[in-house]
């Protein structure tokens, strides 16, 4: 057989190897080879903690079910994440090579995998569908949670019943007036009432919140109003102690304090914020101070220190225990106790819970000598609070909170941050300004981390929240918080005027904060609605910058800053409407969004102003100049992309003649109706009545693009939505691109 090598080369030539490099298959071979090589390299050397990114892979995996439109993608991402795990473990083991890479490939691909089989199985086991239509009925069931909130005048109860006409076992929520309130209303009662239902609401707007979606978790499948007097079929318990004392504390601080220090109080103590004005609220949000007003990490961590740190002191007074037991350890145990019974009077929310399991978590490593502040328990508190709530992650309220502790750690751990926090012989005031700087630079790199997810669910990120938090976190957990827990003891014997004095005046004075941060110029931040992409590279980036250590976590800015390029790039939506056609924005005309009704609803409202990024301001479209209307219609032109675009916006629900309708149907681009309009109604692009808007749920315009946007895009064939019919007709098709008559 003739050898492939000319005899007048040598064996070990490159020759042979770059002639057989020309071929194709072998060149690709090569390069495979080599870039995997530079991966596995990378992954060898970059000295990671695997186990943050095996939880955010997970977390991957429950985004991606919520993401994805229906069991058919679900099934699919599952599937190719097991072959990716089986693929990477035969082959490479048989070659003997890429350890890490093929470590990664595994177990982050079955990471991912089970991330969504959680969620989806979670979503299965527990997802309660909504009532079928509104009603007005008379229900009797047993009441599971009453949730007193004097600021609205009303109290809100949880009912275990059975669903009007099918029998089934529902969980249904409706507001009582506070003038209707009695004390035999108490938890395990059975009530007798006749009650307004509707099915939990899908978002109003695309990009809007989405009640539906959490209420098919929580077991809700109607809200409503009670209408007229409740009756007591047979007497409740009042919840167990635990409930009772829980509104005991609250009213007995409301007692205490008068006035907003005391619904604030109230709040710190027992975690009731049913009391607090609305106005304080919002100022507490636009300031970004609202985090406090939620029991969240900051009080849960503050109660356990001052309880391990006071256990710690009085423990070590004792020589006769200390000689015999570990103290950190009987301290760690005293926190922990602590820690539990906070969580516990407090309601036990998820995020109350989600923060003392790590608080938790941090007292275990302290008492075993381990770095309590890592990124490694972070990852642990992440991965039990997603095992048991997957649901968690599509809210604001995990996203927030593991977003602020993880930028907390990352930052602490960096090499120069620790060097220039390292211990150092210097003068007090050279340490105090130190510390200053880092109360600072921590309050901004958490504000940097939580301002997309406050732009991606409220439309809104306050400006100067990092400088206000400076100065409420300390005097929230050393002064505040602190006086409270005096005054409360000091109760015990009669003596707790002085604290609660003390007490109110701290918080009056964080109000004052609030309400002028608030109040300054440019402090809140409105933006419309931003797109999923932009948020997951924001995500990304931020969980690449926090994981990684040394230069390499620089590569995080790259997908940061497309998703800031993105952001800068989002225009607020021509015209929004809602998803039973009542309401309808128009943006462009100003610093005002013209409505098509004012509305006394608060919901409705926000809705609309957030979603189009506007301050707040309305105007009704009636009085707009460009726009024609009677008590039926409103006709409306829009100069966008170019070009001349007619709107028909039905105002009434008074019968029209069919000929002349369908005669300005066809005049127009777009036709905007809260009933069904007949099918002699044919305008040149969409007609958006009711029987469309059952189907697709509220629209965006964007009309220099001539795209629609849809809830019914977001939502897909997730349980908790329940279009009319899901297949559109053809004159209902939004993706039909109009003809420009000019």
């Amino acid at each position: 057989m003739a050898s492939v090598v000319p005899p007048d080369v040598p064996i070990d030539s490159p020759a042979p190897l770059g002639a057989a490099l020309q071929h194709g298959h072998w060149r690709k071979r090569a390069d495979l080879s080599s870039g995997l090589a530079s991966v596995e390299h990378f992954l060898e050397t970059a000295g990671f903690d695997r186990a943050p990114w095996l939880v955010a892979a997970f977390a991957s995996g429950i985004a991606a079910w919520f993401a994805l439109p229906d069991p058919g993608d679900w099934l699919a991402l599952m599937a190719v994440g097991i072959a990716i795990a089986i693929t990477a473990l035969a082959l490479m083991r048989r070659e003997g090579r890429y350890p890490y890479l093929r470590q990664a490939l595994v177990f982050v691909s079955l990471a991912v995998t089970a991330g969504c089989g959680v969620a989806w199985s979670k979503s299965a086991l527990v997802g309660t569908g909504g009532i079928a239509r509104p009603l007005v009925t008379t229900l009797e069931g047993r009441l599971l949670e009453r949730d007193e909130q004097p600021a609205q005048h009303r109290v809100r109860l949880l009912l275990a019943t059975r669903e009007p006409g099918t029998g089934r076992a529902i969980r249904v929520r409706v507001n009582l007036d506070l003038d209707g309130d009695r004390p035999e209303l108490a938890e395990g009662a059975v009530l007798r009432m006749r009650v307004r239902l509707v099915p939990p609401a899908p978002p109003m707007l695309p990009g809007g919140y989405d009640f539906a979606r959490a209420a098919w978790f929580q077991g809700i499948a109607a809200t409503g109003s009670v209408l007229g007097k409740v009756e007591v079929r047979e007497a409740g318990d009042g919840g167990g102690w635990l409930a009772q004392a829980q509104r005991r504390l609250s009213q007995h601080v409301r007692s205490r304090l008068d006035g907003s220090p005391g619904t604030i109080a109230a709040a710190f103590a027992s975690g009731d914020r049913g009391a607090i004005a609305e106005a304080d609220e919002e100022a507490m949000r636009n300031s970004g101070l609202t985090h406090l007003l939620s029991i969240s990490g900051l009080h849960v961590s503050a109660v356990i220190a001052a309880a391990y740190f006071l256990a710690m002191k009085l423990l070590a007074a004792w020589p006769w225990l200390a000689l015999r037991v570990r103290v950190p350890l009987l301290a760690a145990s005293c926190g922990a106790l602590t820690g539990i019974g906070y969580t516990l009077l407090t309601g036990a929310e998820v995020p109350t819970i989600r923060s003392c399991v790590a608080a938790l978590l941090v007292l275990g490593a302290m008492a075993i000598g381990r770095e309590p502040l890592s990124l490694r328990m972070v990852a642990v508190a992440a991965l039990i609070v997603l095992l048991l709530w997957p649901e968690a992650l599509a809210g604001p309220s995990f996203q927030m909170s593991f977003a602020a502790v993880i930028a907390i750690v990352a930052l602490h751990g960096a090499g120069p941050l620790r060097r220039f926090t390292a211990p150092r012989e210097e003068p007090w005031w050279a340490k105090g300004l130190r510390q200053t700087g880092m109360l600072l630079l921590t309050g901004i790199v958490i504000e940097l981390a939580l301002m997309p997810i406050g732009l991606f669910h409220f439309h809104r990120a306050g400006v100067y929240g990092a400088l206000a938090n400076v100065i409420a976190i300390p005097l929230t957990t050393f002064i505040s918080m602190p006086l409270i827990a005096l005054a409360l003891l000091a109760d015990i014997a009669g003596a707790g005027a002085p604290f609660w004095w003390l007490a109110g005046l701290s918080l009056e004075g964080l109000l004052a904060l609030a309400h002028w941060t608030a109040a300054v110029p440019g402090a809140v931040t409105s933006l419309p609605s931003m797109g999923r992409g932009a948020f997951a590279l924001f995500i990304a980036g931020g969980l690449w910058l926090a994981l990684w250590q040394g230069r390499v976590r620089l590569w995080g800015l790259a997908p940061a800053a497309l998703g800031l390029a993105l952001l800068g790039g989002v225009r607020a939506p021509d015209v929004l409407v809602s998803g039973d056609g009542r309401h309808v924005g128009i943006t462009g005309a100003g610093k005002e969004l013209l409505v098509l009704r004012e509305t006394r609803s608060s919901f409705a409202r926000d809705n609309l102003t957030e979603l189009a990024g506007m301050a707040g301001e309305s105007r009704a479209l009636a009085d707009w100049p460009n726009a024609r209307c009677n008590a039926d219609f409103c006709a409306v032109s829009l100069e966008r992309g170019g070009r001349t675009w007619r709107f028909l916006i039905a105002r009434g629900k008074d019968l029209v003649e069919e000929r002349a309708l369908a005669a300005a149907c066809e005049r127009v681009d777009v036709v905007i109706a809260e009933r069904r309009l007949p099918g002699s109604c044919r305008p040149r692009w969409i007609k958006a009545d009711r029987a469309m808007l059952a189907r697709t749920g509220g629209l965006s315009f964007d009309l220099a693009d001539q795209t629609v946007r849809t809830v019914a895009q977001e939502q897909g064939a997730h349980g908790w939505w329940r279009p009319a019919v899901r297949s559109p007709r053809r004159e209902d098709n939004a993706a039909r691109v109009p003809p420009d008559p000019q």
